[in-house]
Formats: C-alpha cells, structure tokens, sequence
C-alpha cells in the first residue's frame, strides 16, 4: 500500500548515517559486523576517535531502500552505548 505522500519504500535513497560509540571498546567488533553485512549499501565511512570525550564518531554515506537502511540503522541502534541517526533523499 503506497503512502499518501507518495513515497515508495523501493525507492533508492542516499544519505548519511552518524554514529557515536560511546563506549567504542564494546560495541566496537558488532558495529563492524553489521556494517559487513550491510556492505552492498556502503558508498563511504569515515570514522574518528574523540579521545577527549572516550568516544568514536562515525560516518557513512549509504545508497540503498529505507527499507534496506531502516534494516542496517535498527540493528546498529540495539547495540549498547550506541546512539545512530539518519537523513535520507532522493536523488
């Protein structure tokens, strides 16, 4: 069922992904996990420890489905100390 504001979940978007490990020694061989299941969706990452604050800021810029980076930013998301937010378009 298409929604009334006529987006389409199959639609391709690109965007950018941050997230902040704020405990990057827990959560740090899940995240990449993830990120290697989620690889076909990777366009870039650029990562950067902030040791004045004990925490490791990354970006991705991802090219996929809501669907698909609905998938990969949920999964990210349930990992502890983990905070991860998105902004999609289309282009």
């Amino acid at each position: 069922m298409a929604s009334s504001s006529g987006s389409n979940n199959n639609e391709r978007r690109l965007g950018v992904v941050a997230v902040i490990l704020k405990s990057p020694d827990k959560a740090v061989h899940e995240f990449n996990d993830i990120l290697h299941q989620f690889s076909s969706l990777l366009v870039g990452r650029m990562g950067i420890p902030y040791k004045e604050r004990g925490v490791s800021v990354i970006s991705l810029i991802v090219d996929g489905t809501n669907d698909e980076i609905g998938a990969m930013t949920g999964r990210i998301g349930q990992l502890p100390d983990v905070s991860v937010k998105a902004i999609l378009t289309r282009v």
